[in-house]
Protein backbone atom coordinates (compact mmCIF):
# COMPACT_ATOMS: atom_id res chain seq x y z
CA UNK A 1 0.00 0.00 0.00
CA UNK A 2 1.36 3.66 -0.83
CA UNK A 3 0.52 6.33 1.86
CA UNK A 4 0.43 9.98 1.71
CA UNK A 5 1.72 11.38 4.45
CA UNK A 6 1.32 15.12 5.19
CA UNK A 7 3.21 16.95 7.70
CA UNK A 8 5.87 14.11 7.17
CA UNK A 9 8.99 16.08 8.74
CA UNK A 10 6.69 16.55 11.76
CA UNK A 11 6.64 14.97 15.03
CA UNK A 12 3.84 13.27 14.44
CA UNK A 13 4.27 12.49 10.72
CA UNK A 14 8.06 11.18 10.55
CA UNK A 15 6.98 8.67 13.86
CA UNK A 16 3.84 7.44 11.36
CA UNK A 17 5.69 7.06 8.49
CA UNK A 18 8.23 5.30 10.54
CA UNK A 19 5.90 2.37 11.64
CA UNK A 20 4.54 2.22 7.98
CA UNK A 21 8.02 2.04 6.32
CA UNK A 22 8.76 -0.85 9.12
CA UNK A 23 5.69 -3.01 7.89
CA UNK A 24 6.22 -2.51 4.81
CA UNK A 25 4.10 0.01 3.16
CA UNK A 26 5.57 2.94 0.84
CA UNK A 27 5.55 6.10 2.37
CA UNK A 28 5.19 9.29 0.02
CA UNK A 29 5.79 12.38 2.78
CA UNK A 30 5.37 16.10 1.94
CA UNK A 31 5.85 18.90 4.56
CA UNK A 32 6.57 22.29 3.43
CA UNK A 33 9.41 22.64 6.14
CA UNK A 34 8.44 26.36 7.05
CA UNK A 35 10.22 27.75 9.72
CA UNK A 36 7.50 27.61 13.12
CA UNK A 37 10.13 25.73 14.88
CA UNK A 38 14.11 24.64 13.64
CA UNK A 39 14.18 23.31 9.90
CA UNK A 40 17.28 20.96 11.19
CA UNK A 41 14.74 19.20 13.29
CA UNK A 42 12.45 18.51 10.27
CA UNK A 43 15.35 17.38 7.92
CA UNK A 44 17.14 15.07 10.65
CA UNK A 45 13.79 13.45 10.74
CA UNK A 46 13.73 13.10 6.96
CA UNK A 47 17.29 12.15 6.65
CA UNK A 48 16.37 8.90 9.41
CA UNK A 49 13.35 7.94 7.47
CA UNK A 50 15.16 8.15 3.70
CA UNK A 51 18.03 5.22 5.28
CA UNK A 52 14.48 3.32 6.79
CA UNK A 53 12.92 3.16 3.50
CA UNK A 54 15.23 3.34 0.64
CA UNK A 55 13.45 3.29 -2.17
CA UNK A 56 10.04 2.80 -0.84
CA UNK A 57 10.30 6.37 0.62
CA UNK A 58 9.83 9.37 -0.88
CA UNK A 59 9.70 13.05 0.36
CA UNK A 60 8.57 16.50 -1.43
CA UNK A 61 8.76 19.58 -0.45
CA UNK A 62 5.36 21.37 -0.57
CA UNK A 63 2.94 23.68 0.78
CA UNK A 64 -0.53 21.65 1.14
CA UNK A 65 -2.34 24.78 1.07
CA UNK A 66 -1.19 26.12 -2.55
CA UNK A 67 -3.28 23.25 -4.86
CA UNK A 68 -1.33 23.81 -7.82
CA UNK A 69 1.95 23.52 -6.33
CA UNK A 70 0.54 20.11 -4.87
CA UNK A 71 -1.00 18.96 -7.44
CA UNK A 72 2.79 19.27 -9.83
CA UNK A 73 4.72 17.75 -6.61
CA UNK A 74 2.01 14.48 -7.27
CA UNK A 75 1.78 14.26 -10.58
CA UNK A 76 2.11 10.96 -11.75
CA UNK A 77 2.27 9.53 -8.13
CA UNK A 78 -0.47 6.49 -7.43
CA UNK A 79 -1.79 6.75 -3.68
CA UNK A 80 -3.98 4.20 -2.17
CA UNK A 81 -4.67 6.70 1.23
CA UNK A 82 -3.97 9.67 2.83
CA UNK A 83 -3.03 10.19 6.27
CA UNK A 84 -3.10 14.34 6.65
CA UNK A 85 -1.26 15.48 9.32
CA UNK A 86 0.08 18.32 8.41
CA UNK A 87 -1.21 21.95 10.11
CA UNK A 88 0.07 25.13 11.53
CA UNK A 89 0.04 23.52 14.84
CA UNK A 90 0.39 25.10 18.77
CA UNK A 91 -2.90 27.29 20.26
CA UNK A 92 -0.77 29.64 21.73
CA UNK A 93 0.87 30.82 17.84
CA UNK A 94 -2.62 31.04 16.90
CA UNK A 95 -3.08 34.24 18.97
CA UNK A 96 -0.33 35.69 17.02
CA UNK A 97 -0.49 34.25 13.47
CA UNK A 98 -3.99 33.74 12.79
CA UNK A 99 -3.41 33.89 8.77
CA UNK A 100 -1.25 31.09 8.84
CA UNK A 101 -3.86 28.73 10.35
CA UNK A 102 -6.38 30.09 7.82
CA UNK A 103 -3.66 29.25 5.01
CA UNK A 104 -2.51 25.57 6.46
CA UNK A 105 -5.52 24.51 7.95
CA UNK A 106 -8.71 25.39 6.20
CA UNK A 107 -7.70 25.56 2.26
CA UNK A 108 -4.86 23.22 3.33
CA UNK A 109 -7.55 20.63 4.43
CA UNK A 110 -9.97 21.27 1.69
CA UNK A 111 -6.99 20.87 -0.62
CA UNK A 112 -5.86 17.65 1.02
CA UNK A 113 -10.27 16.26 0.30
CA UNK A 114 -10.32 17.64 -2.92
CA UNK A 115 -6.79 15.67 -3.82
CA UNK A 116 -8.32 12.73 -1.66
CA UNK A 117 -12.07 12.79 -4.17
CA UNK A 118 -10.55 13.18 -8.13
CA UNK A 119 -7.93 10.62 -6.98
CA UNK A 120 -10.68 8.58 -5.63
CA UNK A 121 -8.45 7.42 -2.71
CA UNK A 122 -9.81 3.82 -0.49
CA UNK A 123 -9.58 6.58 3.09
CA UNK A 124 -8.36 9.78 4.23
CA UNK A 125 -7.25 10.20 8.24
CA UNK A 126 -6.70 13.54 9.36
CA UNK A 127 -5.66 15.23 12.22
CA UNK A 128 -8.32 17.15 14.57
CA UNK A 129 -7.73 17.94 17.96
CA UNK A 130 -8.87 17.68 21.66
CA UNK A 131 -8.86 21.44 21.47
CA UNK A 132 -12.28 21.30 19.91
CA UNK A 133 -13.76 20.48 23.33
CA UNK A 134 -13.06 24.10 24.39
CA UNK A 135 -14.00 25.02 27.74
CA UNK A 136 -16.04 21.70 28.20
CA UNK A 137 -15.87 20.67 32.06
CA UNK A 138 -17.51 17.20 31.76
CA UNK A 139 -15.04 14.87 31.67
CA UNK A 140 -13.72 12.61 30.34
CA UNK A 141 -14.29 14.34 26.81
CA UNK A 142 -16.69 11.86 24.95
CA UNK A 143 -17.03 12.47 20.77
CA UNK A 144 -20.68 12.62 21.04
CA UNK A 145 -20.27 15.77 23.17
CA UNK A 146 -20.93 19.16 21.99
CA UNK A 147 -18.08 20.93 20.27
CA UNK A 148 -19.47 24.57 19.36
CA UNK A 149 -17.59 26.85 21.65
CA UNK A 150 -14.04 26.43 20.97
CA UNK A 151 -11.74 29.03 23.21
CA UNK A 152 -8.76 29.61 20.22
CA UNK A 153 -8.64 30.07 16.50
CA UNK A 154 -6.60 26.75 16.08
CA UNK A 155 -9.58 24.67 17.86
CA UNK A 156 -11.79 26.33 15.62
CA UNK A 157 -9.44 25.71 12.63
CA UNK A 158 -9.74 22.11 13.66
CA UNK A 159 -13.77 21.36 13.90
CA UNK A 160 -14.42 23.23 10.65
CA UNK A 161 -11.83 20.67 9.25
CA UNK A 162 -13.99 18.18 10.69
CA UNK A 163 -17.51 19.47 9.57
CA UNK A 164 -15.74 20.48 5.98
CA UNK A 165 -14.73 16.66 6.31
CA UNK A 166 -18.43 15.68 7.07
CA UNK A 167 -19.74 17.40 3.68
CA UNK A 168 -17.35 15.49 1.29
CA UNK A 169 -18.09 12.22 3.11
CA UNK A 170 -21.97 13.02 2.10
CA UNK A 171 -21.42 14.49 -1.62
CA UNK A 172 -19.01 12.31 -2.49
CA UNK A 173 -18.91 9.11 -0.07
CA UNK A 174 -15.27 9.67 0.67
CA UNK A 175 -14.15 7.66 3.42
CA UNK A 176 -13.01 9.62 6.36
CA UNK A 177 -11.84 9.46 9.81
CA UNK A 178 -10.94 12.55 12.02
CA UNK A 179 -8.47 11.79 15.19
CA UNK A 180 -8.81 14.34 18.36
CA UNK A 181 -5.05 13.80 19.42
CA UNK A 182 -4.96 14.85 23.08
CA UNK A 183 -1.50 15.93 24.18
CA UNK A 184 1.13 13.80 22.34
CA UNK A 185 4.82 13.86 23.48
CA UNK A 186 7.59 11.40 23.14
CA UNK A 187 11.37 11.00 21.41
CA UNK A 188 11.49 13.46 18.70
CA UNK A 189 8.94 16.12 19.66
CA UNK A 190 8.21 19.28 18.75
CA UNK A 191 10.24 22.40 20.63
CA UNK A 192 7.41 24.29 21.17
CA UNK A 193 5.75 21.66 23.22
CA UNK A 194 5.74 21.86 27.07
CA UNK A 195 8.26 18.46 27.90
CA UNK A 196 10.72 19.58 25.54
CA UNK A 197 10.48 23.44 26.63
CA UNK A 198 10.77 22.08 30.09
CA UNK A 199 13.60 19.68 29.53
CA UNK A 200 15.70 22.30 27.89
CA UNK A 201 15.11 24.64 30.64
CA UNK A 202 15.46 22.29 33.68
CA UNK A 203 19.16 20.73 32.36
CA UNK A 204 19.96 24.32 31.66
CA UNK A 205 19.38 25.68 34.96
CA UNK A 206 16.43 28.25 34.05
CA UNK A 207 13.10 28.58 34.98
CA UNK A 208 10.21 26.82 33.64
CA UNK A 209 6.66 28.95 33.03
CA UNK A 210 3.68 26.99 34.71
CA UNK A 211 0.18 28.41 33.99
CA UNK A 212 -2.64 28.52 36.27
CA UNK A 213 -0.19 28.39 39.00
CA UNK A 214 0.06 24.59 38.34
CA UNK A 215 -3.50 23.63 38.34
CA UNK A 216 -3.21 22.07 35.15
CA UNK A 217 -4.19 18.65 33.84
CA UNK A 218 -3.40 16.67 30.57
CA UNK A 219 -4.20 13.57 29.24
CA UNK A 220 -0.40 12.85 27.79
CA UNK A 221 -0.26 10.21 25.42
CA UNK A 222 3.09 8.35 24.04
CA UNK A 223 4.03 9.25 20.92
CA UNK A 224 3.93 4.98 19.86
CA UNK A 225 0.38 4.71 21.38
CA UNK A 226 -0.52 7.54 19.05
CA UNK A 227 0.97 6.17 15.70
CA UNK A 228 -0.65 2.39 16.84
CA UNK A 229 -4.31 4.26 16.53
CA UNK A 230 -3.42 6.21 13.86
CA UNK A 231 -2.89 2.87 11.70
CA UNK A 232 -5.48 0.87 13.51
CA UNK A 233 -8.05 3.59 11.98
CA UNK A 234 -5.63 3.92 8.61
CA UNK A 235 -6.27 -0.08 8.22
CA UNK A 236 -10.37 0.42 8.62
CA UNK A 237 -12.34 2.68 6.38
CA UNK A 238 -15.53 3.73 8.09
CA UNK A 239 -17.72 1.97 5.80
CA UNK A 240 -20.70 3.67 3.39
CA UNK A 241 -23.74 1.68 4.89
CA UNK A 242 -25.69 4.26 6.56
CA UNK A 243 -24.77 3.29 9.87
CA UNK A 244 -24.20 5.73 12.72
CA UNK A 245 -20.62 5.95 12.78
CA UNK A 246 -18.60 7.38 15.73
CA UNK A 247 -19.02 10.96 16.17
CA UNK A 248 -22.60 10.50 14.83
CA UNK A 249 -22.05 10.58 10.84
CA UNK A 250 -24.44 8.09 8.91
CA UNK A 251 -22.00 8.90 5.89
CA UNK A 252 -18.38 7.47 5.45
CA UNK A 253 -17.46 9.46 8.44
CA UNK A 254 -15.86 8.33 11.69
CA UNK A 255 -14.26 10.73 14.71
CA UNK A 256 -12.06 9.10 17.29
CA UNK A 257 -10.73 10.39 20.94
CA UNK A 258 -7.22 9.07 20.88
CA UNK A 259 -5.36 9.65 24.53
CA UNK A 260 -3.88 7.73 26.77
CA UNK A 261 -7.71 7.59 28.56
CA UNK A 262 -5.54 8.89 31.89
CA UNK A 263 -5.73 12.94 33.07
CA UNK A 264 -2.38 13.49 34.71
CA UNK A 265 -1.61 16.32 37.08
CA UNK A 266 0.79 19.01 35.28
CA UNK A 267 3.16 19.17 38.35
CA UNK A 268 3.43 15.02 38.63
CA UNK A 269 5.04 15.63 35.09
CA UNK A 270 7.49 18.24 36.02
CA UNK A 271 8.41 15.77 39.21
CA UNK A 272 9.14 13.14 37.00
CA UNK A 273 10.97 15.35 34.38
CA UNK A 274 13.41 16.67 37.42
CA UNK A 275 13.89 13.11 38.36
CA UNK A 276 15.21 12.06 34.76
CA UNK A 277 16.68 15.24 34.29
CA UNK A 278 18.65 14.82 37.95
CA UNK A 279 18.29 18.36 38.97
CA UNK A 280 15.33 20.17 40.60
CA UNK A 281 13.46 22.68 38.42
CA UNK A 282 12.83 26.42 39.45
CA UNK A 283 9.68 27.18 38.83
CA UNK A 284 7.85 30.49 37.90
CA UNK A 285 3.80 30.34 38.32
CA UNK A 286 1.81 32.24 35.85
CA UNK A 287 -1.99 32.39 35.52
CA UNK A 288 -3.98 31.09 33.29
CA UNK A 289 -2.68 32.04 29.29
CA UNK A 290 -5.59 33.14 26.65
CA UNK A 291 -6.94 30.11 24.82
CA UNK A 292 -5.88 27.32 27.21
CA UNK A 293 -7.87 25.12 29.35
CA UNK A 294 -7.65 23.56 32.92
CA UNK A 295 -8.32 20.14 32.45
CA UNK A 296 -8.37 17.74 29.30
CA UNK A 297 -9.25 13.94 29.73
CA UNK A 298 -9.85 11.55 26.56
CA UNK A 299 -13.05 9.10 26.75
CA UNK A 300 -11.77 5.77 24.39
CA UNK A 301 -14.05 3.86 24.12
CA UNK A 302 -15.43 4.39 21.03
CA UNK A 303 -11.21 3.95 19.23
CA UNK A 304 -11.30 1.20 21.71
CA UNK A 305 -14.51 -0.44 20.75
CA UNK A 306 -14.37 -0.31 16.88
CA UNK A 307 -10.43 -0.58 16.68
CA UNK A 308 -9.18 -2.24 19.22
CA UNK A 309 -6.86 1.15 20.47
CA UNK A 310 -5.53 -0.02 23.82
CA UNK A 311 -2.84 2.85 25.18
CA UNK A 312 0.17 0.94 26.88
CA UNK A 313 2.85 3.48 28.11
CA UNK A 314 2.18 5.78 31.19
CA UNK A 315 3.95 8.81 31.94
CA UNK A 316 6.32 7.26 34.66
CA UNK A 317 7.70 5.28 31.16
CA UNK A 318 7.02 8.08 28.70
CA UNK A 319 8.56 10.71 30.14
CA UNK A 320 12.31 9.43 31.01
CA UNK A 321 12.15 8.32 27.30
CA UNK A 322 11.42 11.36 26.02
CA UNK A 323 14.64 13.00 28.41
CA UNK A 324 16.56 10.14 27.19
CA UNK A 325 16.06 10.64 23.67
CA UNK A 326 16.73 14.50 24.11
CA UNK A 327 20.17 14.10 25.99
CA UNK A 328 21.11 11.98 23.21
CA UNK A 329 19.48 14.23 20.62
CA UNK A 330 22.25 16.88 21.56
CA UNK A 331 24.35 14.81 23.04
CA UNK A 332 24.38 16.13 26.23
Amino acid sequence: MRVLVTGGAGFIGFSLARRLLARGDEVVSIDSLNDYYPVSLKLDRVAALREAGGNRFAFHQVDFSDMAALIKALDGVTIDRVVHLGAQAGVRYSLENPQAYVSSNLAGHVNLLELARHRGVEHMVYASSSSVYGGNTKLPFAVEDRTDHPVSLYAATKRADELMSETYAHLFALPLTGLRFFTVYGPWGRPDMMLWMFTQRILAGEPIPVFNHGDMQRDFTYIDDIVSGVVAALDSPPANDGQEKAGGSIKPHALYNIGNNSSEPLMKVVELLEQACGRKAAIEYLPMQAGDVQKTYADISAISRDLGYAPTTSIDVGVPNFVEWYRGYHKL
